[in-house]
C-alpha cells in the first residue's frame, strides 16, 4: 500500500457531517491526543520501569497516522506531498545527515 492509498482508505472513516474547517480542527486535536497516548506508553517504559508495550505503541502510531491523513485531506494535499516536503526540508537542514552543530546553529525559518 502506498501512503496515498492509505490516506484514501483511511478517509473513508471521516465523519461526513464535518466540513473542512471542522475536519482540520478535529485532526489537529486528534494528533495532540494520540501523541499524548504514545508519550504515556514511552513514559511508563522510561520512567516507571514498565516493559515497552510495542503493540500498544504501534496502535497509537496508527492513530497518529490517521489524524495526519485527516489533516492533509482537510488541506486538500496528499500525504505523499507532506512527506516529500519534509524530506526536502531535512536535506537542506542536514545535507550530510544529522550533525549536532547544525542542530544547535540552525535557522528556525528552515
Amino acid at each position: 500500500m502506498t501512503i496515498n492509498e492509505y490516506q484514501e482508505l483511511a478517509m473513508r472513516t471521516v465523519n461526513p457531517k464535518l466540513n473542512k474547517d471542522e475536519i482540520l480542527i478535529n485532526s489537529v486535536m486528534g494528533l495532540c491526543g494520540e501523541s499524548g497516548e504514545a508519550i504515556d506508553i514511552v513514559k511508563k517504559w522510561f520512567a516507571h520501569g514498565h516493559e515497552l508495550d510495542r503493540e500498544h505503541l504501534k496502535k497509537e502510531l496508527g492513530d497518529i497516522a490517521w489524524y495526519l491523513a485527516e489533516a492533509a485531506t482537510a488541506l486538500d494535499i496528499t500525504l505523499e506531498s507532506v512527506l516529500e516536503a519534509n524530506i526536502e526540508k531535512l536535506k537542506k537542514r542536514y545535507p550530510e545527515g544529522f550533525e549536532t552543530k547544525r542542530s544547535i546553529e540552525r535557522d528556525d525559518a528552515e
